[in-house]
């Protein structure tokens, strides 16, 4: 089962069938079962990331329902954000959710090779590399990656205006 979430983010416009609606964007929604806290703090560092938000289960303006969290939960991460870039993914510790991504990837569009190489040297600490960053025919550099948390991530440059 696919535990990223995507949420719209802003009021939908439809005028008619078929056309694309205006003023919505998709954002992710990761799940980290109880290592939030260590995955904002090592976005903010491997990519820049800059939180915006971020609430504990113990801060929520409603009284979570008896039982419904483990024991010692009360100070994990309820709801965050981070803005990566133009970009915002939102993350959780949740409950009773494992962190297993998959059949999706975050994709990293970065405007210089030196970018690249920053985030993608940043992500795959203690991850897995499938592909390093390489020349291709679409981009002058593109790697994949697996996180520490199990988070797939495609870094790609974008090429030069002038070539």
């Amino acid at each position: 089962m696919n535990y990223i979430y995507f949420q719209v983010a802003q009021q939908l416009e439809w005028s008619t069938m078929g056309k694309v609606m205006a003023n919505v964007q998709v954002q992710p929604y990761l799940f980290f079962a109880g290592r939030c806290e260590e995955a904002i703090k090592f976005y903010v560092e491997a990519l820049g990331a800059e939180l915006q938000m971020l609430m504990r289960f113990s801060e929520s303006p409603e009284p979570m329902p008896e039982a419904m969290l483990p024991d010692g939960f009360d100070d994990k991460i309820m709801h965050a954000s981070l803005k990566v870039g133009d970009s915002v993914v939102m993350m959780s510790d949740a409950v009773d959710i494992q962190n297993q991504f998959g059949g999706v990837s975050l994709s990293i569009n970065c405007m210089n090779k030196e970018d690249a190489h920053k985030m993608f040297d940043g992500l795959s600490v203690d991850g897995e590399v499938q592909m390093p960053l390489t020349p291709t025919f679409w981009s002058p550099l593109f790697g994949s990656l697996t996180d520490k948390f199990g988070v797939s991530w495609m870094v790609n440059c974008e090429p030069a205006e002038n070539s």
